[in-house]
């Protein structure tokens, strides 16, 4: 059961990602939305700046886990010798 429990938090395609990648931005966004609003002037567009650049980095991050964990299995299934 645990199993089927920890499979909900795998990302295991790149639309999965996208969505992730989605929600981050969003919270993102409103968060720098608010840090001009605290902090007016060139700080707060600086935090508005540094959360956009956090999301860029975990989504590149995560497309790039993605991708290497899709080429490893492709990798693992090609050597398996075929049985009949």
């Amino acid at each position: 059961m645990w199993q089927k429990v920890k499979r909900l938090f795998v990302i295991k395609t790149r639309f999965e990602a996208y969505l992730i990648i989605y929600a981050l931005a969003l919270g993102a966004m409103t968060r720098g939305a608010h840090y001009t609003v605290e902090y007016p002037g060139v700080g707060g567009y600086l935090l508005f700046a540094a959360t956009a650049g956090a999301v860029f980095l975990g989504g590149a991050k995560i497309l790039d886990a993605i991708r290497y964990e899709q080429d490893a299995k492709k990798a693992e299934e090609a050597e398996k010798p075929a049985s009949d």
